[in-house]
């Protein structure tokens, strides 16, 4: 399992599809399940705990079958990531965290309000996970 974080617009789902796309793992991120019926993105945070525990299970489905996945979301703390460091310690999944830090723009044009909360809550990777 590879988790990918960052702020918005840094560069993690391209990544992230670009890294599932060459070695065939499943790309999740909480984001594809903002995506309305018509193939909207629509954020809406009464739904944020909800997709979220949809990413966590789509992973835990797929580790289970067997496949690679590569799960980008933000992860500005730590304990946004714990689910998926136990998750593959429990499955005894190789885990790998990478961190973007690019300044390419968001594509769902987050405020800049909620950028500057994202940034200034941003936590360093805990020194057994770098």
């Amino acid at each position: 399992m590879t988790l990918i974080r960052g702020l918005p617009g840094s560069g993690k789902s391209t990544l992230a599809r670009n890294l599932a796309s060459a070695t065939g793992a499943v790309h999740l991120e909480a984001d594809m399940f903002m995506v309305d019926r018509q193939g909207f993105y629509e954020f809406d945070i009464r739904r944020l705990t909800k997709t979220h525990a949809k990413c966590e299970a789509k992973c835990q489905e797929a580790l289970k079958e067997g496949k690679n996945v590569v799960v980008s979301n933000t992860f500005t703390r730590f304990w946004e990531m714990k689910a998926y460091i136990d998750m593959a310690e429990h499955l005894g999944v190789p885990l790998q965290i990478v961190e973007c830090h690019g300044r390419f723009g968001s594509i769902h044009q987050v405020p800049d309000e909620t950028f500057a909360d994202m940034r200034d809550r941003w936590e360093d990777l805990p020194a057994a996970y770098r």
